[in-house]
């Protein structure tokens, strides 16, 4: 069994299930569930090597510089975790094959099923992840993947807004608490040394005696918080009860707010068993049990209280972790297994009842048991499970935590707190088990339903059976049926790897009179008292605050943080953004002179003296270059209303550039230089045509201009002071390593192009995907924006000369020949695949200028009219360049080179970096070219018909 095999499944089902035909609902539901049944065989194969204390593993390299790879781990905490993931996800497939409407639009089941299949494989790599970063990076997409499958009837009129608001905010609640877990994650990394799981829960007594312990505690803390929807976290727990019933049966139930928990298990050996863990987890599981317990009675909606509920069990599990002994986190795994059953089944027969009845209204749908007995029968026995009654797998995970409560003597204040606080939760969850029963099933006759309920079909019910039945058996045969899974699961939580055995305990049904007994007889008739008397005396069908005092806030609190934080967002944004491009590139320069002078201000004393910068050397062409740029950019400032004038100056700035480079000995980047500049002033000439030939004045104060020379001034005095610095002080370039390099390992010896595609072939791809969505961008602004007509200059059919359309026609060719040479010859000589692109980009230039807009389309079928394919082929074939690299078992982007023997030619340069090269030509002629079309297909405006 292949854990990569194990962990990818989830992801090509997902990928199947988006090809299938958006009408084949069972289809799509049976490749689903067959995926999840998939994962649960595959888990099964490796039961052998788990219950024999192997811990599986694979894992390939991903970031080795960061000594990261990308692995997995099963060990019993994970085998028992991936079960529960496939098993019920495999029931809850065939359980929504039923559930969703093929008749309503806003539940197309393609697109459900591929959510979940998204979630359970990130679900899977959460339990097993290898390393710490890996398990942050699946728990983040569980998070996304839950935002998309709670928020999924997010159109619906009826609860298309609770849909919404429920997805924000489990998405913001547990989002924040992964950047917290991520935090924590990379601290605990520092400490150790190490983010590989097997390092990390070995290293338990170094990470407990480190200075920074407790800030890694609290931030792994808050991500499990927030996941297990613990106090003050829990509020978002029944907002996302808004989300389709399969949902909730499987996230809420066995997936995502088992996360939390699954992370105190994982990272017991490593954090556990300290005072500041013993304190912190046992008091908000403490919290969060009677708080959930409390409110889940007075619930009037059935996921309402099925949430609240969950809740409260989720902070039974977090207390027994938090108990920090090791038969509490057994009794704390063994709860985890029993909830994930008795839940799920409790919420698949809550969705029953709301699809058979039109509501989920505790106060309308009395008396169903007449109406539907045999689900009737289901849900009573779930019920009576969650309420810990005996022969039922609840009571019995149930009686471990009341014996783990009495048992706990290490802290006074604790020894009567927490079997008090144990007894009462236990009596809490017997009366909403309680108001489930009576008022779902019996409590009269139902309530203006709107829909007359009946027996579902079949195979809706039957996922529910099998889950009922497992409650059953886990409770009549608890050793036979879930003990050596219990067993292998607490042995890697208590030790995360096989080690000392596990304290003595037994799973049966009866142990006699004990302290734990005499717990749950009291919890039940306490719980059934109170029940009954809160029925007889308040009437809990017309309770809609809690008694006495308001539980809440949650939400409230929520939507004001929200709303401050859009309004704090909206006065920033208010601000800063007033539409003046000016004022944008003000704070710009502000902010980059800021950052830049910083560091020598706060290092600045008597030491920091530059050394002197000799001069002697200084030819006088130079001296005159720098005279040239300086008045082309000060003319460029001083004459910017004047725009024709001041695009010619910028031109003659940027060819002053290009004459430095060649006295620098760059010719590539001097040839660059000149070609950006050429296609950069026919781009701005083609757009002034729409502009007037002269800026508006400027409106403002009168010191605005001296403003920004005086900024100007600062920010090219703060350059200079950097060069400076630079040339005056000692250092080691690596230019070095790139000359001495670049022929023997990147096989050419034009050290610039082996830079590019091959050394910073990363940076490359990274820079013409850039370059790209920029030009699709202008494409997309522009592709209906019609010019006014004031601004329009003449009619685009305008004659070209005749001259510059038999010149063009000429030069075309020999463009296109000379750009074909300098890509070939770039890995060798001067040149290469972006100076390729921009002479042909500028030899079609001149064919659209002298022919117009129409050329491209009418006169050259080979390519096309629309250039943004080119960039999409260029992207492509540099992405493939990468990829292939793979093939052969090296990084992305690795490329070799060769010099076959022809005969009467000889050896021939042949680099796999001229693919990528390619790509980069095809991506700048696209881009150049997209962008020209933009800008030159925009034409005047209709004219208006004549008037009488």
């Amino acid at each position: 069994m292949s854990l990569f095999v194990l962990s990818v499944l989830p992801w090509l089902g997902a990928a199947l299930v988006a090809s299938l035909p958006a009408g084949a609902r069972r289809l799509q539901a049976a490749l689903a569930g067959a995926t999840a049944l998939g994962v649960t065989v595959l888990a099964l194969q490796a039961t052998p090597a788990v219950l024999g204390g192997q811990v599986l593993g694979a894992s390939v390299e991903w970031l080795p510089a960061l000594g990261l790879d990308l692995g997995f781990r099963m060990d019993g905490l994970a085998w028992l975790f991936v079960l529960l993931i496939g098993g019920i996800g495999a029931l809850v497939a065939l359980y929504a094959a039923w559930y969703l409407d093929p008749a309503d639009p806003h539940s197309p089941s393609g697109r459900f099923f591929v959510f979940l299949l998204l979630f359970m494989g990130a679900m899977l790599g959460v339990v097993l992840a290898d390393n710490l970063v890996l398990l942050v990076l699946f728990w983040e997409l569980t998070s996304l993947a839950s935002f998309l499958l709670i928020g999924f009837w997010h159109g619906r009129d009826d609860v298309g807004r609770d849909a919404r608001e429920g997805a924000r905010m489990a998405l913001t609640v547990t989002g924040a608490g992964g950047l917290c877990l991520l935090a924590g994650a990379l601290l605990i990394g520092h400490i150790v040394g190490s983010l590989e799981l097997d390092v990390v829960l070995a290293s338990g007594d170094r990470l407990r005696a480190h200075a920074l312990y407790e800030v890694a505690l609290v931030l792994v803390l808050l991500g499990a918080f927030t996941k297990s929807a613990q106090f003050p976290f829990h509020f978002w727990l029944p907002h996302a009860m808004a989300a389709p019933t399969p949902v909730s049966a499987y996230l809420h139930s066995a997936t995502m707010v088992k996360c939390g928990v699954f992370l105190l298990a994982r990272l017991y050996p490593a954090l556990g068993g300290s005072e500041p863990w013993f304190w912190i987890v046992t008091s908000v599981g403490l919290v969060t049990m009677l708080l959930g317990a409390y409110i889940a009675i007075f619930q009037h909606d059935l996921k309402g209280l099925l949430a609240y509920s969950t809740i409260s069990h989720l902070g039974l599990i977090t207390l027994l972790f938090g108990l920090s002994e090791p038969l509490a986190v057994v009794a704390g795994v063994f709860h985890i297994l029993n909830h994930a059953i008795f839940k799920a089944s409790l919420f698949m027969s809550a969705g029953i009842i709301d699809h058979e009845c039109g509501t989920r209204d505790l106060r309308r749908i009395n008396g169903l048991m007449k109406l539907m007995p045999f689900t009737a029968t289901l849900g009573i026995v779930a019920s009576l499970s969650m309420a810990g009654v005996p022969l039922l797998n609840g009571f019995l995970s149930k009686e471990m935590f009341f014996a783990e409560a009495l048992a706990k003597d290490s802290h006074a204040a604790m020894e009567w707190l927490l079997p008090v606080a144990a007894t009462l939760a236990g009596a809490l969850s017997v009366a909403y088990s309680l108001r489930f029963i009576h008022d779902t099933f019996f409590n009269g006759e139902p309530v203006g339903l709107p829909k007359t309920p009946h027996e579902p079909p079949f195979f809706m019910r039957l996922p529910v059976m099998l889950l009922v039945l497992l409650c059953l058996a886990v409770g009549l045969a608890p050793a036979l049926v879930a003990g050596p899974l219990l067993a292998v699961a607490a042995q890697a939580a208590l030790y995360g790897a096989p080690g000392p055995a596990l304290p003595a305990y037994e799973l049966a049904v009866w142990h006699g009179f004990n302290g734990a007994l005499l717990m749950s007889g009291v919890a039940v008739a306490v719980g059934v008292v109170l029940y009954v008397a809160l029925q007889r005396g308040l009437n809990l069908h017309h309770v809609t605050r809690l008694p006495g005092w308001a539980v809440a806030g949650g939400r409230e609190l929520f939507s004001l943080m929200q709303a401050g934080g859009v309004s704090a967002a909206r006065g920033l944004v208010d601000a800063l953004q007033n539409g003046s491009l000016q004022r944008y590139l003000l704070l710009l320069v502000l902010m980059a002179l800021a950052a830049g002078a910083a560091p020598f201000v706060l290092s600045w004393g008597p030491s920091a003296q530059p050394a002197a910068l000799h001069l002697q050397g200084l030819h006088p062409l130079a001296l005159l270059l720098g005279l040239l740029g300086s008045a082309a950019a000060v003319g460029t400032a001083l004459l910017h209303r004047q725009r024709l004038v001041a695009v010619l100056l910028m031109g003659g700035a940027g060819l002053v550039v290009c004459l430095v480079f060649v006295g620098l000995s760059a010719p590539d980047l001097a040839l660059t230089q000149l070609l950006v500049e050429v296609v950069s002033l026919v781009l701005l000439m083609l757009a002034l045509k729409w502009l007037p030939e002269e800026s508006p004045p400027e409106r403002g104060d009168r010191w605005h201009p001296w403003r920004d020379a005086a900024l100007a001034l600062a920010v090219g005095l703060g350059v200079a002071a950097l060069v400076w610095m630079v040339l005056t002080r000692p250092g080691q370039s690596i230019s070095d390593f790139f000359f001495a390099t670049a022929l023997p390992l990147g096989g050419g010896a034009n050290v610039v192009n082996v830079i590019i595609v091959d050394y910073r072939g990363f940076d490359t791809l990274g820079e013409i995907t850039v370059l790209g969505i920029a030009a699709l961008t202008l494409h997309a602004l522009l592709a209906g924006w019609v010019p006014p007509a004031a601004q329009t200059p003449v009619a685009s059919g305008q004659a070209h000369p005749l001259m510059l359309q038999r010149v063009a026609r000429l030069v075309l060719p020999f463009v296109v020949l000379t750009s074909v040479f300098l890509y070939l010859r770039g890995h060798n000589l001067p040149g290469g695949g972006f100076i390729a692109g921009l002479v042909l980009a500028i030899g079609l230039v001149l064919m659209q200028v002298a022919h117009g807009q129409t050329w491209v389309r009418e006169r050259s079928p080979l390519l096309g009219g629309d250039f943004r394919a080119w960039i999409g082929w260029g992207l492509a074939l540099a992405a493939a360049t990468g990829l292939a690299s793979w093939w052969f078992a090296a990084p992305f982007l690795t490329t070799t080179y060769d010099y076959p023997w022809l005969p009467g030619i000889g050896g021939v340069p042949l680099a796999s970096a001229s693919a990528f090269d390619l790509g980069v030509t095809l991506v700048v002629v696209g881009a150049t070219m997209a962008m020209l079309l933009a800008i030159a297909r925009l034409s005047r405006p209709a004219a208006a018909p004549p008037t009488d």
